[in-house]
């Protein structure tokens, strides 16, 4: 078969407008894609499940699929259970907390006014014109919170049936993957899915772990310096923290908002969590996650604006996987090596560091 060679430029151009192509296509199909990939990341953690149950327990396809179906909505439906109980307790005492808020609103005015000279009039005057602002775009954030609401709605619907069929039908994909190439090719196509596969497990496991550890952290932090709803704040935390950068950022500032409005100290919560934000990047996420899906951050940040212009929130959620498994098959295409090394972290010799607990349990960071 005879190789076509082309310069550069034409190279440069078939590849600009492939990557132009795919991002436009993926726009346009965010309502079916981004429900798509999520049920995909989720269908490769309870593969190791779904064929638990048909081999060990012998279980049908269908069977085992519901079965897993089952259990993630048991999941999921927890976790609603549990932000409807912790908000219910936030209204119950939203009163008292607009008590509060006006007490240290007029303690923050009183020190606005003697450091900057500002007296109270004129700072009322500021407040109700930005309220009027506010009150004047009502409709406009009624509108926005109504259509949050059913897109994230259809988003989870999507999830869910397409998870079954991908669950149900994944010998089936399988196999169509392995046709589309050459024989010559089965091998190396063959690695490429099961280091993805193995890959991203590794990487969601090691995610919903990380989430737990946090989680907790932060819970125990903010009930140790008096700030109200500590869990709710902790768990929050902790599902923000897998937007890398951006979710502990927006993590923090509404913890230091609510432990000022309940007369807190948002300074104590700012360092509690720098500290938390210190230990997980440098000892939790190393053992739990690995280095294996480690983005570097030019591109993780590219990434994440990227998944948020294109996909919305659900997309800064997953463009760090969807960016490993590039990195995973660029790795591996002759010709696109230069393009996984590029998105990863500088090579070099690292020890791997141990962490011994006791005289039996001694914790290693994942390669």
């Amino acid at each position: 078969m005879m190789e076509i060679k082309l310069p550069f430029v034409a190279k440069l151009a078939l590849i600009l407008i492939s990557i132009l192509a795919l991002g436009y296509l993926a726009a346009i199909g965010k309502t079916i894609l981004s429900p798509l990939v999520f049920a995909f990341l989720i269908a490769l953690l309870f593969l190791p499940l779904a064929n638990f149950l048909e081999k060990k327990l012998k279980f049908s396809r269908t069977l085992s699929t519901f079965s897993s179906v089952l259990i993630m909505l048991v999941g999921l439906l927890s976790i609603l259970y549990f932000f409807a109980v912790q908000l219910s307790d936030f209204t119950n005492d939203f009163p008292e907390i607009q008590k509060q808020v006006s007490k240290s609103l007029l303690t923050l005015q009183v020190w606005v006014s003697k450091t900057f000279h500002l007296n109270i009039i004129n700072q009322y005057k500021y407040i109700n014109q930005g309220l009027e602002k506010l009150l004047s775009s009502t409709g406009v954030i009624l509108g926005f919170t109504v259509s949050m609401f059913s897109s994230s709605l259809a988003f989870i619907s999507f999830s869910v049936l397409f998870f079954i069929f991908i669950l149900n039908y994944r010998r089936v994909l399988y196999q169509f993957i392995i046709s589309v190439f050459s024989e010559k090719h089965f091998a190396k196509v063959h690695e490429i899915l099961a280091e993805v596969q193995r890959i991203i497990k590794q990487y969601i496991f090691g995610l919903f772990i990380q989430i737990i550890i946090v989680s907790t952290l932060t819970s125990i932090l903010l009930s140790v310096i008096g700030v109200k709803y500590a869990v709710l704040l902790g768990v929050l935390t902790g599902l923000m923290n897998i937007i890398p950068y951006i979710g502990i950022f927006i993590s923090v500032l509404i913890a230091c908002l609510l432990s000022f409005a309940t007369g807190g100290s948002p300074l104590f919560v700012l360092l509690g969590y720098l500290g938390i934000h210190l230990i997980d990047a440098n000892i939790t996420l190393p053992l739990v996650v690995g280095s294996k899906v480690k983005i570097n951050a030019l591109f993780t940040f590219i990434g994440l604006l990227v998944g948020e212009a294109m996909w919305g929130i659900s997309g800064m959620f997953l463009s760090i996987p969807l960016l490993a498994i590039m990195k995973i098959i660029f790795e591996r295409v002759e010709g696109l090596e230069a393009w996984g090394k590029v998105l990863g972290e500088e090579s070099k010799t690292k020890i791997r560091r141990k962490y011994k607990i006791t005289k039996k349990i001694t914790l290693e960071e994942k390669e």
